[in-house]
């Protein structure tokens, strides 16, 4: 519900009143990269900064798109640009006026800026243009249906424009944009610290002083300090704790079901390590994921938790291609492929995360693995050098972790398309670049899914990717914690959150 001004004018001026002068202390699994919309691609990061900015359109946890910073959008006949109405009185939080003109820069910066790794996503935008202060419209070159999906995540996410000309590194280094709660400080690999910003236009509906975010990339040791009374939130616990959490009072667990999906990406074209069968041949990648019994995988690390899926679209859901279901582990079949290939053996290393559960999915996988011929070697790293490993073609196969999104041109396109700005691996098919281009100039339903399909098709014939399953978002939350809500995406609002005595 969004409240009247009349509403929001009482609550500012009883917010000094109700803030509670404990901070909401939040465990992150990961270390965010940089904080700055125009680089990022970290799962960890859009937990920090959607309590840090807004976006022109926010995501409910049912998963309808409503107005944030935008009050109400209309779509021209043509289907050719959008015009938003943006919400007036809106502050950044170095007390500069959000317009139209600000966002208009914004966009710009996402579509121009040499380093902006939304470009790809961006690209059917050819510009966007200030009617008056707070009237936009973003024009497009083609039909985009999934634009709505696009201004509800990061493009859609504005800064100051007083910071948009400094460099990227002063930019991540001290962020600035229109939300609850201002960047104060950070201590890389520690903790980031942001501050209630008093000018926000929902003010009265923030209720801490302060956020801490401590990067904590043991599950065990989250779980001890949330029953210690160090922690409000942990952002994710292992699915085998959750029968332990929910049966201690100081604790409890809010669940809901995930966009998200876990993916094991191939090198196939990113320099000299994409020069082995595993990069040559799809028959070896294909063989790989016969080896997998993603239901014993779910059983047996999960608890049952979570969900197997072969797919970057949920089992049962709008876009999943009910013609490739999720498969049954068939060696023989594995090592079929495998001799179709000419090879027998195959060695190469798996780079994983820091996080004992991917460690323990990662063992489980080359267990089964083994079986039909591969030698995997698994490589721990920390988020950051992983992402950069995989970024520089410095890998053979990397187990990676996508939050989802609601529109699925936001799952397969970014992960294969040629342009795509997770395409790591470098895979590159130009019939699959453009039926994954035209699903996104249908608005119906039927029709875009027939040309998901056929992207569906050609992703399973030359399985860049190997996906293991959609997980379940699982935190860990004090018991006092109250008005919590988590949303399929992983992400959550701080609106209404609050403590109990």
């Amino acid at each position: 519900m969004r409240i009247s001004p009349w509403m929001l004018a009482g609550a500012l001026f009883l917010a000094p009143f109700a803030v509670q002068a404990q901070p909401l202390r939040v465990a992150l699994e990961f270390d965010p990269a940089p904080l700055d919309p125009a680089t990022d691609g970290s799962y960890t990061n859009r937990v920090v900064t959607t309590l840090m900015c807004d976006s022109l359109i926010d995501l409910t946890p049912d998963l309808k798109f409503v107005p944030e910073l935008a009050t109400s959008w209309e779509w021209s006949a043509d289907r050719l640009s959008l015009t938003l109405k943006l919400r007036p009185g809106v502050l950044f939080q170095d007390g500069t006026p959000f317009d139209a003109a600000a966002m208009a820069a914004n966009i710009e910066r996402y579509k121009t800026v040499a380093y902006s790794t939304r470009k790809a996503e961006m690209a059917a935008i050819s510009g966007a243009e200030v009617i008056d202060p707070l009237t936009l419209r973003v024009n497009l070159s083609r039909p985009y249906a999934p634009l709505i999906m696009l201004l509800a995540n990061r493009p859609g996410t504005p800064y100051s424009p007083k910071i948009l000309g400094l460099s990227r590194e002063e930019i991540a280094n001290k962020p600035v944009c229109a939300g609850p709660f201002a960047f104060k400080a950070r201590v890389v690999t520690d903790h980031i610290t942001l501050e209630r910003f008093p000018g926000y236009w929902n003010a009265g509906a923030i209720k801490f002083s302060s956020v801490v975010f401590r990067t904590i990339t043991d599950v065990n040791i989250r779980k001890v300090d949330l029953a210690a009374g160090a922690l409000e939130v942990s952002q994710s616990i292992a699915p085998t704790d959750v029968a332990s959490v929910s049966g201690n009072a100081k604790m409890k667990v809010a669940k809901s079901p995930s966009l998200g999906f876990v993916p094991i990406e191939f090198n196939v074209g990113n320099g000299k390590a994409a020069d082995t069968p595993l990069g040559r041949d799809p028959r070896v990648r294909r063989a790989f994921s016969l080896a997998i019994d993603r239901a014993v995988l779910n059983q047996v690390a999960f608890e049952g938790q979570y969900v197997p899926s072969n797919q970057m679209e949920a089992p049962g859901s709008t876009y999943f291609h009910p013609g490739h279901p999720v498969p049954a582990r068939d060696v023989d079949a594995a090592k079929k492929q495998l001799a179709e290939a000419g090879v027998k053996t195959v060695a190469f290393t798996l780079r994983i995360g820091t996080d004992p559960l991917d460690e323990q999915v990662a063992q489980i996988v080359q267990a089964m693995v083994k079986d039909a011929g591969f030698e995997m070697k698994i490589l721990k790293q920390d988020a950051a050098a992983l992402v950069a490993a995989t970024q520089s073609g410095d890998f053979e196969a990397s187990m990676l972790l996508w939050s989802g999104r609601a529109d699925p041109d936001g799952n397969l396109p970014l992960w294969v398309t040629s342009k795509g700005f997770v395409n790591w691996g470098k895979y590159n098919n130009p019939k699959l670049d453009d039926v994954l281009t035209q699903a996104t100039t249908v608005g119906d339903i039927p029709a875009r899914q027939a040309f998901y399909r056929q992207a569906v098709d050609i992703f399973m014939n030359d399985q860049p990717h190997v996906i293991l399953y959609h997980y379940s978002k699982i935190w860990g939350l004090s018991g006092k914690l109250q008005g919590f809500a988590g949303r399929p995406d992983g992400l959550w609002r701080p609106e209404g959150m609050s403590l109990a005595p």
